[in-house]
């Protein structure tokens, strides 16, 4: 069984891991020269981004040929997801891969605009409960669509005709303190290659570029706490799941 995921801070990671077979990072992948995969089973993990997939899932779908009589994916989210997984499956088939099973599992939400991460390590999310339902699903080759309303399916639609013009969460919301020691954490934990440093200058900060992914990676793994975003809900609380080391997330993307 091949398992392809992307992961910022750990979750679909964490998640990726249980299933026991070959890991697979997506960024990775798009890095590499090999697009053409092949097993019994083959699983897509990935977190929820604006109600769908983040930008480096769909452009991993797009570029692989995957071929598996049973393609499941997981979709790990915070608060919600609504018509995301039906989004996803509907895109998926315009690009020749056919889901048979798909689902989503609640987890901690770490989108700091919104969310205060705190607060969300407060609220019951039964994630070992509800993995173990998905993964028996899985193992007896369930087919199943988790669908959504059609409402819901409405503002995943909006929000995704929304995600064609400029993006607003650009990397110029993000800013560094001089308690940033220049260790490049976040330049080795971001997916898209897009934070680099002055290499003349001796603990030079991070210089990002444009082509953020905006994962937060880099903010909620900085070591020092270095690197703020405006308007976070809690500037002091930062995330990344206690399955997984930061070395797995830095081979994840490195």
């Amino acid at each position: 069984m091949k398992i392809f995921y992307f992961t910022a801070t750990g979750n679909s990671l964490d998640i990726a891991k249980r299933f026991g077979g070959e890991l697979y990072s997506i960024p990775k992948i798009l890095k590499g020269d090999i697009f053409n995969f092949e097993d019994d089973k083959i699983g897509i993990i990935f977190p929820c981004y604006d109600a769908a997939a983040p930008n480096i899932v769909r452009e991993f779908i797009k570029k692989v040929t995957l071929k598996s009589p049973y393609i499941f994916t997981i979709m790990t989210y915070g608060n919600f997801t609504l018509g995301g997984i039906n989004w996803f499956v509907k895109f998926a088939e315009t690009n020749n891969i056919h889901i048979h099973y798909a689902d989503k599992l609640l987890m901690i939400d770490n989108y700091l605009p919104v969310f205060d991460i705190e607060k969300q390590k407060l609220k019951q999310k039964n994630i070992n409960e509800n993995f173990n339902r998905i993964l028996n699903n899985i193992k007896e080759n369930k087919h199943y669509i988790n669908s959504s309303s059609f409402l819901a399916s409405i503002v995943t639609s909006a929000a995704h005709s929304m995600l064609t013009l400029p993006n607003p969460n650009s990397a110029k919301k993000f800013s560094v303190e001089n308690s940033c020691n220049g260790c490049s954490t976040c330049s080795r934990v971001c997916p898209r290659i897009n934070i680099t440093f002055n290499k003349n200058i001796d603990k030079s900060k991070p210089i990002f570029g444009e082509n953020c992914e905006f994962c937060l990676a880099c903010i909620n793994l900085c070591p020092k706490k270095a690197i703020k975003l405006k308007n976070e809900k809690n500037p002091n609380a930062r995330f990344m799941n206690e399955n997984v080391t930061l070395k797995e997330i830095i081979n994840s993307n490195d």
